[in-house]
């Protein structure tokens, strides 16, 4: 076969071109070819297509070129062809009269560049949505690898500034348990002016070979693993948060060459990736902290009337976000009187605790100062949230306990009770018959109309009734309704009704909420008639 027609057309075209006959010879090669094969057209043409290129024998490329011959139909593929050439091609085989020609162009650079795309997103998604940031970093390695390195080795600075080794992995499966090891030991043997140590003090990029290494390890276990995963070079980059360095990514390669930019610039976009998602999640963690110890320091220990028991719960939200405006309180009023406060803030933050505890300490003066009834006490509390400017808006429930001596003597109190927009009262009668109190949502919600009536109601008990006040966290789901909560509730106070009253605060929120809740929970109970030693 001669050259094919358009040869010129040929010679010019950026892509390659190759053809060959239907024996499998090599016929013509064009210049764009030669410079993507790395070969002269003279050292292929005349030569079998599979001695040529055995790696394509049982590839993608061969199975698409070895159909596209035989059923006579255009093919078209895109693969990685090892060494020597270790690129990625797109090609086109097209049937003509006498053989097969092939056109193909490099795509690595478009390739790379998509995985690269890719490992970030696969460790954005890795690091996102988790409540357990140390175990989603520890998988990290797994990921860099072999896309970037041969190996890799994750550390962490913790709250002392002490860096610690929390995650490695190697392509290799024999170097893995080398490399597990050597992070176990290697930080005690590193001097200050090791790649590591470096990187963190000074936030840069540090790159080195395996004798580089090997010469700032002292003679011991280390160095004998680090001998024994036999490191080629290496590159440490700095995890960087905020305003600070969090961590650092060291990366093995087992070739001796020290990676190209374009290679470190795709490790330092992973590095970045990593070091803002480790910082954010310590600034969240400290924003719970803060909200949660300030809720807890403004949620005291309940008063124990000489007639009741009471018991009192907060657990804070799973997410550091949500942690922040639910409260509970329980106090004696001058008259005697037991008074029991629910409420709930609009908002999940530190602002939102703090504007708990406004509205809680103006509550309870309120109560204290006027003896008044609950309705009473939330028309003051909505009409002070309007004359002292608190800007937000929040729901409460408020019960008062009561009785005479002759009430007492029949073993029966009063409870007197006022909802702002807040969830009914839960009452368990001895008899563990269940009763709801009041309408779901009550009257309108604190914040809105200091002027709007407040409604109030009295119902007779008797000793041994449990009544339990909460907040929506114990029964609100993401993946469900109120009702469907509160029909949760209602099983599990059946259920467990008789038990201790903190038994059964406790029990009530593992059920419901499992330890790890959506939002807050504030949970008041009280029960009747009992007396505490």
């Amino acid at each position: 076969m001669g050259r094919p027609d358009g040869d010129q057309v040929l010679s010019s075209m950026p892509v390659g071109f190759m053809a060959v006959a239907a024996d499998w010879t090599i016929t013509h090669v064009n210049p764009a070819a030669e410079q993507m094969l790395f070969i002269e057209a003279a050292d292929l043409v005349g030569r079998n297509y599979w001695d040529a290129y055995s790696a394509n024998v049982d590839n993608e490329f061969g199975r698409a070129y070895r159909a596209a011959m035989a059923d006579r139909v255009t093919m078209t593929v895109e693969a990685f062809y090892p060494a020597p050439l270790d690129r990625w091609f797109g090609a086109e085989a097209v049937p003509v009269q006498d053989g097969l020609h092939f056109y193909f162009s490099d795509v690595t650079e478009r390739r790379v560049a998509q995985d690269r795309l890719a490992l970030l997103d696969r460790i954005g998604a890795e690091l996102a949505g988790t409540l357990d940031i140390d175990a989603a970093v520890s998988r990290i390695p797994r990921l860099v690898v072999p896309g970037l390195a041969d190996g890799c080795l994750l550390t962490v600075v913790d709250g002392e500034g002490r860096p610690r080794d929390v995650g490695s992995w190697h392509a290799a499966p024999e170097a893995r348990p080398l490399l597990v090891r050597y992070a176990a030991v290697r930080l005690a043997d590193l001097p200050a002016n090791a790649p590591l140590m470096t990187s963190l003090r000074d936030g840069r990029t540090v790159s080195f070979s395996a004798a580089q290494a090997m010469a700032t390890l002292p003679e011991g276990e280390a160095r004998e693993l680090l001998a024994a995963v036999r490191l080629g070079h290496a590159v440490t980059l700095p995890l960087r948060g905020h305003a600070r360095v969090v961590g650092a990514l060291t990366l093995l390669m087992n070739r001796p060459e020290a990676p190209g930019e374009a290679d470190l610039a795709a490790a330092r976009q992973v590095a970045d990736r990593i070091g803002l998602a480790l910082d954010n999640a310590r600034l969240f963690d400290q924003q719970r902290q803060l909200a949660e110890g300030l809720q807890r320091t403004l949620l005291t220990a309940p008063v124990q009337p000489d007639h009741a028991e009471i018991a009192v719960r907060y657990t804070p939200a799973a997410e550091a976000a949500r942690v922040g405006g639910d409260w509970y309180d329980a106090f004696v009023q001058p008259s005697g009187a037991t008074m029991l406060v629910i409420g709930d803030v609009v908002g999940h933050d530190t602002e939102a605790a703090a504007l708990m505890g406004q509205l809680r300490a103006l509550l309870r003066g309120i109560a204290s100062y006027s003896d008044g009834s609950p309705a009473e006490v939330l028309r003051g509390l909505d009409g002070a949230m309007a004359q002292l400017q608190v800007s937000t808006y929040a729901t409460a429930a408020v019960a008062r306990f009561e009785h005479t001596e002759e009430e007492l003597a029949r073993g029966v109190t009063r409870m007197r009770w006022s909802n702002a927009g807040h969830l009914p009262l839960l009452v368990i009668h001895p008899d563990g018959q269940l009763a709801e109190l009041g309408d779901w949502q009550g009257d309108l919600l604190l914040g809105v109309d200091p002027a709007a009536p407040r409604e109030e109601s009295v119902v007779e008990l008797g000793h041994g009734t449990t009544v339990l006040l909460f907040t929506d966290g114990l029964i609100e789901r993401r993946s469900g309704d109120l009702d469907a909560g509160m029909e949760r509730l209602r099983e599990t106070a059946r259920e467990l009704g008789a038990l201790p009253l903190g038994e059964l605060c406790d029990e009530i929120i593992e059920r419901l909420v499992h330890g790890r809740p959506e939002d807050d929970v504030a949970l008041v109970a009280i029960r009747l008639g009992a007396r505490r030693d």
